[in-house]
């Protein structure tokens, strides 16, 4: 079976991708910014799993409607062009994807392990791609900046 994690350059993984890029975050985001008070960090830390399931409660309902109403709508969804069908389709995956990993990541939040702060980096990044793709640039830079500015803020308190 191929090695689906090797790119098309010789000698770089994607997984090798994702390292550098953590550690230019890291280096930008948590080294050369301003740093947030510990009393904060910590407020994160110890409320934001919580806060992330209370959205994530809230947020279901809405997504199994949008996936039962989008199952029946999906075809007609195209019919305003290609773009809008393609959007709300891609919506609607990067939505599922993003709640899979949020919901692998949770219990792991509660006890502040890094792979599950890494499932949150990762969620970032995807969030950062859906927002690139559907050409919402306030929320690609400000939104995606502003959450990696607080995952690279709290990192060190996952181990």
């Amino acid at each position: 079976m191929a090695d689906v994690t090797k790119s098309s350059q010789p000698g770089k993984s994607y997984k090798e991708y994702l390292t550098d890029l953590e550690k230019l975050f890291e280096e930008y985001l948590h080294k050369k910014a301003p740093a947030l008070p510990e009393g904060v960090k910590e407020a994160i830390v110890r409320f934001g799993p919580w806060i992330t399931l209370i959205m994530m409660i809230l947020a279901a309902p809405v997504l199994l409607a949008a996936l039962g109403i989008g199952t029946f709508l999906s075809p007609f969804a195209f019919m305003g062009g290609i773009n809008a069908g393609f959007g709300y389709m891609a919506g609607l995956l990067f939505s599922v994807v993003v709640i899979v990993l949020e919901l692998i990541a949770l219990p792991g939040l509660f006890k502040r392990e890094m792979k599950s702060w890494r499932l949150m980096y990762y969620v970032t990044l995807l969030n950062a791609v859906h927002n690139a793709i559907s050409l919402n640039i306030s929320g690609l830079v400000i939104g995606t900046l502003l959450s990696m500015y607080i995952l690279f803020q709290v990192r060190e308190y996952y181990k």
